[in-house]
């Protein structure tokens, strides 16, 4: 433990120390740190501090203390120079302590170690007192950095364990019990929707799971479609078909693998036309798995309309997650059906073409389809 924490709080004063100089050029004089203090510029914070001569404080640039008159400002490149001029840290900003994201971070860290070590669902007031907190403002703030309540994380936590086990334990009840499942009825209601198949059918890797797929032919090259009974669980884009293939494998190792027959040209069709005009839409159901944020994350995409895009800072505060742009991102590579949840249509905050999974120019050229 002792050397997770020095490590953790080297890799902390690194990043804060490359922030600095990577800033430092931008507040180099009164007049700019000044005018970043009247801009509660957050980017300042860590780089400069400012002190009150009227209060007998110091704060961070961003504090959201009433504005003081410039007069009474002066300005220092530390915490330990604002108090050796005799100034003491501001109880509203707390500039001597870590940033409020930086210290709300630790805070959710903490609680998903302990979700993770206990053997049971922790409730929420255990969780709450254990990290200093009321329940309101812990739940409020876990949810903001997350994406996600304690409790669907701790049941995400469990699931996975639970899939981890059925292929170890002697049972399937033996996995649930262990992985902290306290009623085997609780966990059979939900186990499909959790494990994307029947717990004895996940234990034995998915084999019996059928996926008919096809491997065809579109303007943008290569695209496979692959479906359960279901609905759709793979739209796949590439250059290479074999590659396509072996990424379904990859995929699903052990559930059978058909290749098309006749009754599914027509799911076929429908998503080549989808990729030839993604303004029509998807009509067919989908049957995709991921965590309970990429869920939210792949719901929200769906709600971007055609000819239109967003950025992933946008994306994240629609799910009410105002800092997450980069989770957000994360969960868009994750999602298995290129077109039809329209990771396309997110951009980054000025408006450029980022990273596509399945490629920058077919990524363009969806947009371009979008907006004729």
């Amino acid at each position: 433990m002792a050397g997770g924490a020095h490590h953790s709080d080297w890799k902390t004063n690194r990043e804060r120390s490359m922030k600095a100089e990577m800033n430092t050029a931008s507040y180099n004089s009164d007049a700019e740190c000044w005018d970043a203090l009247q801009r509660r510029d957050k980017d300042a914070d860590g780089v400069f501090w400012y002190s009150v001569r009227t209060t007998g404080v110091y704060c961070r640039p961003s504090c959201a203390a009433r504005p003081a008159k410039r007069e009474n400002v002066a300005f220092h490149d530390s915490c330990a120079a604002a108090e050796q001029a005799g100034f003491r840290p501001c109880l509203r900003c707390k500039p001597d302590q870590p940033p409020l994201a930086e210290r709300h971070a630790l805070v959710v860290a903490r609680a998903c170690r302990l979700i993770d070590a206990s053997e049971t669902e922790p409730d929420l007031d255990s969780l709450a007192d254990a990290c200093g907190m009321s329940r309101f403002h812990f739940h409020r703030i876990f949810k903001a950095h997350t994406g996600i309540t304690p409790k669907a994380y701790a049941a995400a936590q469990r699931a996975a364990r639970v899939a981890h086990g059925l292929a170890r334990a002697a049972s399937v009840t033996d996995a649930l019990y262990a992985a902290g499942y306290n009623s085997s009825a609780r966990f059979y209601a939900g186990a499909e929707g959790r494990l994307g198949m029947a717990p004895k059918k996940y234990r034995a890797g998915g084999a019996g799971a059928v996926i008919r797929f096809a491997i065809g032919d579109c303007t943008l090259g290569a695209i496979l479609v692959a479906a359960t009974d279901k609905g759709i669980c793979a739209i796949l884009m590439g250059d290479d078909p074999e590659q396509l293939a072996r990424d379904l494998q990859d995929r699903f190792p052990a559930a059978e693998l058909h290749g098309a027959d006749a009754g599914f040209e027509d799911t076929v069709a429908k998503v080549v036309g989808l990729v030839e005009a993604p303004a029509l839409g998807l009509d067919l159901p989908l049957d995709v798995r991921g965590t309970a944020f990429q869920q939210r994350v792949w719901a929200a995409l769906r709600q971007v309309p055609s000819g239109t895009t967003v950025s992933y800072a946008e994306l994240a505060a629609r799910i009410g997650l105002a800092s997450g742009a980069r989770a957000v991102a994360g969960a868009c590579a994750a999602n298995p059906v290129a077109v039809a949840i329209p990771c396309h249509r997110v951009v980054r905050n000025d408006g450029a073409l980022s990273g596509y999974r399945w490629g920058v120019e077919r990524k363009r050229a969806l947009l371009d389809r979008e907006r004729d």
